[in-house]
């Protein structure tokens, strides 16, 4: 059950993002625009309300329990970028705004970005295991909730290979690659 309300929650995500995009550009209704992207945090109290109920009703944890927080964490750490994003695709694509920047691809303004990315995957897992922990506690019953205790584990190590290509930037920043073309110029 768990898995299919983390699908159905992914897709209500989109869907009021899209909704309240479309209702803010194409309809120029930008209250009720705003209101529409509001509902997102809702979509996770939803979902974590879910998890947690199963859960004291007596099911013992899955993996699936353990992601519906990693979901929360990320969605709350990453959910405004992501919805920032789709606003300036938004707004290029249908209200005549600016072409959006993909963004430093090279060099220390490159590598600075990769950390920063990788600093808003740390508040993701801090929030996510933050969720995972107080379940844990709230259940009381070690056995019931291995899955959450080993999802912060797998998280961590996950967030480990993130903090090495991330931070490799940095060690050996990306250089940009001229072309036989652009070196027939010079």
């Amino acid at each position: 059950m768990i898995l299919t309300l983390i699908i159905a929650c992914e897709v209500a995500f989109w869907v009021f993002v899209v909704s309240g995009l479309a209702v803010r550009y194409l309809f120029r209704k930008k209250q009720l625009g705003a209101v529409l992207l509001w509902c997102t945090p809702l979509i996770d109290l939803i979902l974590i309300g879910a998890t947690v109920t199963e859960l004291h009703n007596g099911a013992t944890a899955s993996f699936f329990h353990g992601l519906a927080a990693v979901y929360v964490g990320v969605t709350l750490a990453l959910g405004h970028s992501m919805i920032n994003w789709a606003d300036r695709q938004f707004a290029y694509r249908f209200a005549g705004g600016p072409k959006p920047s993909r963004g430093p691809r090279y060099g220390s303004a490159h590598a600075k970005k990769e950390r920063q990315g990788w600093y808003r995957h740390l508040l993701a897992w801090m929030i996510g295991s933050a969720i995972l922990g107080i379940m844990v506690l709230w259940i009381g019953d070690a056995k019931r909730t291995e899955q959450l205790s080993l999802m912060v584990v797998r998280w961590a190590m996950i967030l480990g290979i993130d903090f090495l290509i991330s931070f490799s930037y940095t060690l050996w920043p990306r250089s940009h690659k001229q072309t036989n073309r652009d070196s027939s110029l010079h």
